[in-house]
C-alpha cells in the first residue's frame, strides 16, 4: 500500500512538471500582432524654416549706420534674405510705409497725430547733437540761447560768450526728422531762419565745418571730429544722459509699418531682430542708443 501511495505521488508530480514548462511566461511581454503602428517623429517645436525673400526700408538718412549695421549682421545670419535701404529722408519714409512701396519706412522723428493708418515701433534713440564749428570758443548753450540762435533773435556769436562773428544757421531740408525733432524740442517749428538747408545729416556736418560762423543740429551717431558738439544746460549728448534722458534734444529712431498690413516672414524676422538684445551692441557701435 505504501509503495503505491509513493508512487501515485511521483505521477502527479510528474504530470505538473510538465504542464508549467508548455506554459507562456506571466513576466515576458505579449506580442505587437497589430502591423499598423501608428507612432511617429514630431519636428521640434523650436526649428523653423529658413528665412527667405526681399525686405525694402528706407527713409531717414541719420539712422543710415545703425540700419546698415544691423541689415549687415542679419543678411549673413539669414543668407536667403535680401534687406535693402534707400536713404531719402523721415518724411519719404513715412510715406513709403504708408503706400505700401515699402515694407518698413524709418523715421527719425515720432509718427504725428495725422499720420494715421501707421504703426511706429522705436527701435533705438538718439540725441540730436548740437554742432558748431571746431574754431568756435563756444562750448556750451542752454535751450533758450538755442532757441534764440535758430530764431534770429540772437544774430551774433558774442551774445552766447563767443567771437564777434554773425550767426550762420544750417539745418536740414522740410521733411526731415532731424530737423523737425529740432525744431519740435527747442520750439521754434516754422521761425528758424535758415542759411541753408541740405538734404542729409553728412552735407550738414560738413557745411559746418566748413564755416567758421556756422552752428546746425545733427544725428549724435553722426558726428564726428570735423565739427565740435557743445554742451546742452551742460549736459553733453552721450548714450548715458540720451537714455536716462538727462539730455533733453534726443529724438526715437522708428520702424513705420501700414497699420493692418501683412508683413513677410522675413520683414517680422528683421524687426524682431532689431528689437533683440542682439542688436544692442550694433546700436551702440553705430553711435545710437538700445532701449533701456
Amino acid at each position: 500500500m505504501k509503495k503505491f501511495v509513493a508512487f501515485a505521488a511521483a505521477l502527479c508530480m510528474a504530470v505538473s512538471l510538465a504542464a508549467c514548462g508548455s506554459a507562456p511566461s506571466s513576466s515576458a511581454p505579449a506580442a505587437n500582432t497589430d502591423s499598423s503602428d501608428t507612432t511617429t517623429t514630431s519636428t521640434p517645436a523650436s526649428q523653423t524654416a529658413e528665412l527667405e525673400g526681399a525686405v525694402t526700408t528706407g527713409g531717414s538718412t541719420s539712422v543710415e549706420k545703425v540700419i546698415l549695421a544691423m541689415q549687415e549682421s542679419f543678411m549673413n545670419a539669414n543668407p536667403g534674405v535680401d534687406v535693402t535701404y534707400d536713404p531719402t529722408g523721415s518724411g519719404a519714409g513715412i510715406t513709403g510705409a504708408s503706400e505700401g512701396t515699402l515694407d518698413i519706412g524709418l523715421s527719425s522723428r515720432a509718427l504725428k497725430e495725422d499720420e494715421t493708418g501707421l504703426v511706429g515701433t522705436t527701435f533705438a534713440l538718439d540725441g540730436i547733437a548740437i554742432i558748431v564749428n571746431n574754431e568756435n570758443t563756444v562750448t556750451d548753450l542752454s535751450l533758450e540761447q538755442i532757441k534764440g540762435l535758430a530764431d534770429g533773435t540772437i544774430t551774433n556769436w558774442s551774445e552766447v560768450g563767443g567771437p564777434d562773428a554773425p550767426v550762420v544757421l544750417i539745418g536740414r531740408e522740410a521733411g526731415s526728422g532731424t530737423r523737425d525733432g529740432f525744431e519740435s524740442i527747442v520750439g521754434v517749428e516754422d521761425v528758424c531762419v535758415y542759411d541753408q538747408e541740405l538734404t542729409s545729416t553728412g552735407a550738414v556736418i560738413a557745411a559746418v565745418a566748413a564755416n567758421p560762423n556756422a552752428f546746425g543740429y545733427a544725428s549724435l551717431s553722426a558726428v564726428d571730429e570735423k565739427v565740435k558738439a557743445v554742451t546742452v544746460d551742460g549736459v553733453e549728448a552721450t548714450e548715458a544722459t540720451v537714455q536716462d534722458g538727462s539730455y533733453k534734444v534726443q529724438r526715437p529712431f522708428v520702424f513705420v509699418t501700414k497699420e493692418g498690413a501683412e508683413l513677410s516672414d522675413a520683414a517680422k524676422g528683421f524687426i524682431d531682430f532689431a528689437l533683440s538684445e542682439d542688436a544692442h551692441q550694433l546700436i551702440i557701435d553705430a553711435g545710437a542708443v538700445p532701449l533701456a
